[in-house]
């Protein structure tokens, strides 16, 4: 019996590329968060560019990494699993970023910075299809919620860290906050001096060269081309010749889970406009930084126990769960009152929770549902839809928060959620006809 429950625990020890793509995320995350937030800071108070041009270069750059996802994806079926077809990509993937973030922290008008973030986000889009198919070809589908949950959690210590990190820096580079007094100032007043950015930029750029340095060691899993695991069984066999017929070698079960999740995509704006909210309901800025520390640690505490806990669940579970979450979430934030805007914490810690549960196990799902040979553009299109859908989204709730206030903004993401969930629940129950 002890012999047993030891060989147990020793299935469930996750590959070493598993927890080695795990720490190039979390050290690409710590990079990529010390710049975001400073980023917007930095274009319109150093470099005087307008809203509409930094909503221009942000558009590009979702674009990019949606359009890159998918062509990535496909690319790196080409040699299949066993033929070195991902790593080169994620190796690229983490590699243009350093420039990209490094072209940043030198720039010296908009033109220079659009560049250096086309870059950084071409990068994104490079490895992450390729990184997510590796991370599933490395496991069986028993392992698969639970090698996505680590991934998740590492790779959201990082943000957190990233976050930490750039507010430390700004506080040792630019001293203790003005404006403490009696004298009234204003955030250009509190604004940082340009080298400042400079100087954080530049750190980033060398955290992102370590995860680039790490990438040298992975090396491709040795997995058989054909299906031959129990796990894959509903699965079609296909082989690296039948790879080249492109997306219609995907199954009928990947298209209509695909299609879930873009429904889903339409409800699932940018997470800025809750931390809009947040400011809205009377958070100062530094609370605004501090609420979304602790959606940070609530998502990364908890992806690796979901991603884990789906593997023996079940993955429309975890993720009906937590789309119910978020449909909470956005209702709620909707109804807040300046009086009740504590609860924006907890509502917070929640909507973490909403993320360790569907982010990870998504793409595990996705894992399950396309053959080996194929997963790479199976991850591409997924990251592709995510990507498109979360820019159209973002930019409807935009328009309807300009036009009619952010109570009815949220509304509508939490309806259409409620929606998307509702399909969830009926695929979950009336699915086996797609297997």
């Amino acid at each position: 019996m002890t012999h047993e429950v030891q060989s147990q625990r020793k299935s469930r020890r996750l590959p070493a590329a598993v927890w080695l793509l795990s720490w190039v995320s979390l050290l690409a995350d710590i990079s990529g968060e010390m710049m975001f937030p400073l980023l917007p800071l930095f274009l319109v108070g150093v470099l005087k560019v307008s809203t509409v041009e930094l909503g221009a270069i942000e558009g590009l750059a979702l674009l990019v990494v949606a359009l890159m996802s998918a062509y990535a994806g496909l690319r790196s079926d080409r040699r299949g699993p066993n033929g070195g077809g991902r790593v080169p990509w994620i190796r690229w993937g983490y590699g243009l970023p350093v420039l990209g973030k490094s072209l940043i922290a030198i720039a010296g008008g908009w033109w220079l910075v659009l560049a250096g973030r086309l870059l950084d986000r071409l990068g994104k889009g490079l490895r992450g299809a390729p990184r997510d198919a590796l991370i599933a070809d490395a496991v069986d589908k028993s392992q698969r919620g639970q090698a996505f949950g680590l991934h998740r959690a590492l790779d959201t210590i990082g943000a957190l860290l990233g976050v930490l990190i750039s507010a430390l820096l700004l506080w040792l580079l630019s001293g203790s906050p003005r404006g403490a007094g009696s004298v009234p100032v204003t955030g250009l007043d509190l604004a940082p001096e340009a080298w400042v950015y400079r100087a954080v930029f530049a750190v980033s750029a060398l955290l992102g060269l370590g995860s680039w340095l790490l990438t040298l060691v992975i090396r491709e899993p040795q997995v058989q081309i054909q299906i031959t695991e129990k796990d894959d069984s509903t699965l079609p066999a296909i082989s690296s010749a039948a790879s080249a017929e492109g997306w219609a070698a995907l199954p009928k079960r990947y298209w209509v889970t695909l299609g879930i999740f873009a429904l889903f995509g339409l409800a699932n704006s940018s997470d800025a406009f809750l931390l809009l909210r947040a400011q809205e309901l009377g958070f100062a800025p530094w609370a605004v930084v501090l609420v979304y520390a602790l959606f940070n640690v609530a998502y990364a505490a908890a992806s690796y126990p979901a991603g884990d806990l789906s593997d023996r669940w079940g993955r429309w579970r975890m993720i009906g769960v937590g789309w119910g979450i978020y449909v909470l979430v956005y209702l709620l934030f909707a109804a807040l009152t300046s009086e009740m805007a504590w609860a924006v914490w907890p509502l917070m810690a929640l909507y973490g929770l909403y993320m360790a549960l569907t982010e990870g196990v998504a793409k595990a799902l996705v894992g399950d549902c396309a053959p080996k040979a194929v997963r790479g553009r199976a991850m591409g299109l997924f990251h592709a839809i995510n990507g498109v859908s979360t820019l159209l989204a973002s930019i409807l709730v935009g328009v309807v928060w300009e036009v009619w206030g952010a109570r009815i903004a949220l509304l509508l993401s939490g309806v259409l959620c409620g929606v998307a969930l509702g399909t969830c629940v009926c695929w979950k129950y009336y699915g086996s006809k797609f297997e």
